[in-house]
């Protein structure tokens, strides 16, 4: 299949069937002309991309659930911690979810007396210095 019969059943554009190619998430196997030529495989690996992306996973981490002939190859480690990580955020934005539909409803004078409201306050700022503790970690060099 050309690029342009490939971004058509796929629903991908050419330019992200191109970048893909770029970043070795799939392969092209020739050209006719100017376009390049894909395998019909290529549908398969473009479903596990859009997967993959919608689980969150990076490129990078996609890229490593295919085998160089671009058969599937996942490791099961990382699909059990991609969902432990959906899970927290599953539960955190639940919380979130509660705190906020309290708020609409609270009889408190001001949201800043009432208590449920100040929970919420906590767990979003908890939530954002764990991120910022999580970046600071991977920039900092190892002590070993």
């Amino acid at each position: 299949m050309d690029i342009a019969e490939v971004a058509r059943r796929s629903g991908v554009a050419a330019s992200a069937l191109r970048f893909y190619e770029e970043k070795g998430l799939i392969a092209s196997v020739g050209r006719q002309g100017a376009r390049r030529r894909f395998s019909p495989g290529v549908l398969d690996q473009l479903a596990l991309i859009a997967l993959g992306q919608a689980a969150g996973f990076t490129l990078d981490e996609i890229r490593s659930m295919f085998t160089p002939s671009g058969a599937p190859s996942i490791d099961r480690q990382l699909l059990s911690t991609k969902a432990e990580e959906i899970d927290k955020m599953v539960k955190r934005l639940q919380s979130m979810s509660r705190g906020l539909r309290h708020a609409v409803e609270c009889p408190a004078p001001s949201h800043a007396e009432c208590p449920s409201f100040q929970r919420l306050l906590k767990v979003a700022a908890s939530g954002a210095l764990e991120s910022r503790q999580k970046r600071t970690q991977l920039r900092r060099p190892s002590l070993k």
